[in-house]
């Protein structure tokens, strides 16, 4: 199976997750995209859901396939968040975030009844520190963070 095959196979997992009335959050990532994709069929077959998209790459792409879209500020309680991972380690450990949308994924997933990280076998490493470990910083304390950030990296 083919790293494309394998993302198709766990969006495909992950859709059966989905119910009818459902407020999903929907992740960022070529994984996550597969799932938007199966959602959007599943949306013009008659499926009633609403979304709130933790990045404009996903928001973009929901709305090209009319997936009706809301803020965690409408609705703040989501039943099911499906997300990708860049890393994941033999613990089901992993690394997110690496696309840049690590704090709205987060905000979203904290706020899911349940969340489903799907992966392909390519993200799979013995020891999580491969890919760069992200973060992300909030305007908030700026200057403070990066010194510890720079502290902690001597």
């Amino acid at each position: 199976m083919t790293p494309d095959e394998a993302k198709e196979a766990a969006a495909r997992e992950a859709l059966k997750h989905v119910r009818d009335g459902m407020k999903l959050g929907l992740g960022t990532g070529s994984t996550a995209a597969k799932f938007v994709a199966g959602l959007g069929e599943m949306v013009a077959d008659g499926l009633n859901v609403v979304c709130v998209p933790t990045s404009e790459a996903t928001r973009q792409q929901a709305e090209s396939l009319n997936i009706p879209l809301t803020r965690l500020d409408e609705e703040p309680i989501l039943d099911l968040t499906v997300d990708g991972a860049d890393e994941l380690d033999a613990n089901l450990s992993l690394i997110k975030g690496g696309g840049g949308a690590l704090l709205r994924e987060k905000i979203v997933a904290s706020s899911s009844k349940q969340m489903i990280v799907i992966a392909d076998d390519t993200k799979k490493v013995d020891t999580l520190g491969k890919f760069p470990l992200p973060i992300e910083i909030v305007p908030f304390g700026v200057k403070s963070t990066a010194m510890k950030i720079e502290h902690a990296s001597r």
